[in-house]
């Protein structure tokens, strides 16, 4: 199986739609495939349903089953679908075959949760997943500083469907050691801590980036990108000059506001509702002012 094309797909900015939600709190249909259309016009070509910035843990089973549907119906022939998987074995399992049964060419494996993980479990639970999918790309969601580099290359030793990883420890030096240790040419290298460590992580080897903030600019993150892959990060930190208050508040507190600072931005916008789910909590009113500002400052 030729995996050179899925591969080419990762190296870009990989865009992790939010999940809108109607007044009642359920998806709202209508305003996700709106959304969804407003990144594809906007030059996204590879999306991830049932990412964090999607609210992945706050979905039920079926909810994840159905942003998986909408997303692949709507992306069909003008993006790469990467599908959000996680949870026990089993779940992750059925939900990587649901995505293969609808149409999506790639599975990211969200970092296991469980308190207790060791290395050897690690790569048993990302094997369990990518024997069950042959056919489809996967990309484990890596967060753990304690993990080797060595493992991810034992994992694709036997999975030779696992092609990149999306990384997000935030620290640029231990991720160019990892990806050294697993083969900087062997996998495809995304950025998985978004635009603000994108230069940093381009030039110790990432090809791609990971972003929340595209829901809202998709221009301001394919700026970036352009810049990167030219090697001009005077250019790239201009866009991360710009976009830095709106990826603090998002960071700020471990991340507390992710979702909602996106999910603000929007409503500002008049694209969506601000609603979130717990455990996120929308923006209290005197931060609302402050997001709408930074936006409405953007070339959007």
């Amino acid at each position: 199986m030729d995996l050179s094309p899925l591969k080419a797909a990762l190296a870009d900015v990989v865009a992790i739609p939010v999940t809108p939600f109607t007044e009642d709190g359920s998806i709202d249909v209508p305003v996700h495939q709106a959304l969804l259309r407003r990144l594809l016009d906007g030059g996204v070509r590879i999306v991830t349903p049932n990412g964090n910035t999607g609210e992945f843990y706050a979905l039920t089973p079926d909810e994840r089953r159905t942003v998986t549907e909408l997303t692949v119906e709507e992306a069909r022939g003008r993006a790469t679908v990467l599908v959000g998987v996680g949870h026990d074995v089993p779940t992750a399992v059925a939900a990587a075959e649901h995505a293969r049964e609808r149409g999506a060419e790639m599975v990211m494996v969200h970092q296991p949760v469980h308190p207790y993980v060791s290395q050897d479990g690690w790569v048993d639970y990302h094997r369990a997943i990518a024997r069950a999918v042959p056919e489809l790309g996967v990309v484990p969601y890596v967060r753990n500083p304690l993990l080797a580099g060595e493992r991810l290359a034992e994992l694709a030793d036997s999975c030779p469907n696992v092609i990149g990883v999306k990384y997000a420890v935030p620290d640029a030096a231990r991720f160019g050691a990892f990806a050294r240790d697993a083969g900087l040419e062997r996998f495809v290298w995304v950025a998985g801590l978004a635009e603000l460590y994108a230069p940093s992580y381009f030039a110790t080897g990432a090809t791609g980036f990971t972003s929340g903030l595209v829901n809202v600019a998709p221009g301001v993150s394919l700026a970036m990108l352009e810049a990167l892959r030219a090697g001009d990060y005077v250019a790239a930190m201009k866009v991360w000059e710009q976009i830095r208050r709106f990826e603090d508040l998002r960071a700020d507190r471990q991340s507390a506001n992710n979702v909602t600072v996106v999910k603000e931005a929007l409503a500002s916008l008049g694209l969506c509702r601000r609603d979130v789910r717990a455990p996120s909590r929308a923006l209290p009113e005197e931060q609302r002012a402050e997001v709408a500002g930074l936006v409405a400052g953007w070339s959007i």
